[in-house]
């Protein structure tokens, strides 16, 4: 492993490492930013009009694949800044590229879990009696679904994929690879966590509308207080009750829910449920 000496002292420094790089990688670090922002200016402008509620229509795989990557850049580029900071640092002149291609890795990943999730959307969308409709089961989906995202907040796989999000350094020497195709590849083996982490959050996004701005926005927070905030154990059960609060509205008061566009009670997008 070609990963500085200097570091392996300091494994288990939790973000503080990472931390310490951001101030190192300044440039890096707003670059990064500066693209996320970017991302939700653009995803704003095209996703206006389309929220549909629960279970939004995704559109063609070619559309869909394209919002959803520019999606994941403007969600967790925050979130994966100090990783990546990180991992320059680490890396240092030898491979200018290299924080470029683990970047490329981690948006991959998340596209096949894109990928994922709309072949996912059509085969749910070719049940006979259309069952994701509101009026059907479509509303029961979506709470049972939120409520099981408050579940795996506190399983023991969620609990191991948010240590290796919130211990850059361990994660990277363990994983470490040499060269432009190690860096992809660790970037990728990133995202493979972070998916692990953060799937049932983006499940919910799509139980209350994978379209709207403000259920994006709101699951980008709760995704970034879990991977940042110091108090470990108050933003995992803060996200589990805040996601079973929502997932038990939609039981019993779905129009209680903030922000929440409920398919059929007034003005729709241009897509229907979960159609492609």
């Amino acid at each position: 492993m070609s990963a500085p000496t200097r570091e392996r002292s300091s494994a288990g420094g939790g973000l503080a490492p990472a931390f310490a790089a951001v101030r190192v990688r300044l440039l890096l670090v707003a670059a990064l930013f500066a693209l996320a922002g970017a991302g939700w200016w653009w995803t704003v402008d095209r996703m206006r009009g389309m929220d549909d509620g629960p279970w939004t229509g995704l559109g063609t795989l070619g559309w869909f694949l394209v919002l959803w990557v520019v999606m994941m850049a403007a969600m967790m580029f925050p979130s994966v800044a100090p990783t990546i900071a990180l991992y320059s640092r680490m890396t240092g002149r030898r491979s200018p590229l290299s924080p470029l291609l683990f970047t490329g890795g981690y948006l991959a990943t998340w596209a096949g879990a894109g990928l994922f999730a709309y072949a996912l959307a059509v085969i749910l969308g070719r049940v006979p009696g259309d069952l994701l409709a509101w009026d059907r089961a479509g509303r029961w989906i979506a709470g049972g679904t939120l409520v099981i995202a408050a579940a795996y907040e506190m399983t023991p796989l969620k609990d191991v994929c948010l240590g290796k999000c919130r211990s850059p350094l361990g994660f990277l020497l363990g994983a470490w690879r040499d060269g432009r195709r190690g860096a992809f590849l660790m970037g990728a083996k990133n995202g493979a966590w972070c998916v692990g982490c953060c799937w049932a959050l983006m499940a919910s996004l799509f139980a209350l509308g994978v379209m709207s701005i403000v259920w994006m926005a709101l699951v980008a927070g709760l995704i970034a207080v879990e991977k940042t905030l110091p108090w470990r154990r108050v933003a995992t059960y803060g996200t589990a009750a805040v996601l079973l609060g929502l997932g038990l509205l939609l039981f019993v008061a779905p129009d209680a829910v903030p922000a929440l566009m409920i398919p059929g009670a007034g003005e729709t997008g241009t897509m229907g449920p979960m159609s492609s």
